[in-house]
């Protein structure tokens, strides 16, 4: 829309794609993220385990930041590491700021795990790698309240996923634990695996809905929105 800014923002391993009204909201999503990157920087610089477990990591520390405490939660939730919620959870306080800087519309794509509140429909492409299944959006109705869209691979992008699912999707109101959620649903899904039954990986509360695509196969669970043909832009794809 032409009336909107987009933004690449990268600091460090952080790359994001911003969408925002006013300049002064996406300043307000790039400062928080500096800020809580440098909590997150140093608490792993005290305790490197924090980044490298893949299981549910024991905090001890009643005065860690926030941020750490949110990533601890959500990937314990699905019995994962806290680092499977770190890019959820940096775009989840950047929309944050953003809402508080005035912002009615905004989007923080942090490598395809998505944090936004839109007052006007958005669509919003899945990315499927080299599936024959592409070409598809998720229709997002205007809402008031913030909404978490993330997205899993075990073919596309450099995070670790220990499935095969070509693109494993979540969606929730909380952000980290729809970045978790994706993780886990990505993880359970195998090459000879019931896409069906990979759900149950992600069958918790707060989870609404998500879908998984592997090769040929398209699988849906739960509230998903409307979801319809259109034509992706890759480079709007947000990523090193």
């Amino acid at each position: 829309m032409s009336d909107l800014i987009r933004e690449r923002f990268q600091l460090k391993q952080t790359i994001v794609s911003i969408i925002a009204q006013e300049a002064v909201h996406a300043e307000a999503a790039k400062e928080v993220i500096k800020e809580q990157r440098k909590l997150l920087e140093d608490f792993i610089a005290d305790d490197p385990f924090f980044m490298l477990t893949l299981e549910p990591y024991d905090l001890l520390a009643e005065d860690a930041p926030e941020i750490v405490k949110i990533m601890v939660d959500a990937g314990a939730a699905f019995g994962i590491g806290p680092m499977s919620a770190v890019a959820g959870t940096i775009a989840g306080f950047a929309l944050e700021a953003m809402i508080e800087s005035g912002a009615a519309y905004a989007i923080v794509d942090n490598g395809g795990d998505v944090a936004l509140v839109n007052d006007r429909p958005v669509h919003m492409g899945i990315y499927a790698g080299s599936s024959p299944i592409s070409n598809l959006a998720l229709e997002i109705p205007p809402r008031i309240t913030p909404i978490g869209i993330c997205t899993s691979s075990g073919t596309v992008g450099p995070s670790i996923s220990f499935g095969c699912a070509d693109a494993a999707l979540v969606i929730s109101e909380n952000v980290s634990l729809a970045d978790a959620a994706a993780t886990a649903l990505g993880n359970a899904v195998a090459d000879d695996s019931s896409l069906e039954e990979s759900f149950r990986a992600v069958d918790r509360p707060g989870v609404e809905g998500a879908l998984v695509i592997r090769g040929q196969e398209l699988a849906l669970w739960g509230e998903l929105p409307k979801i319809e043909r259109a034509a992706l832009r890759p480079d709007l794809i947000t990523r090193a």
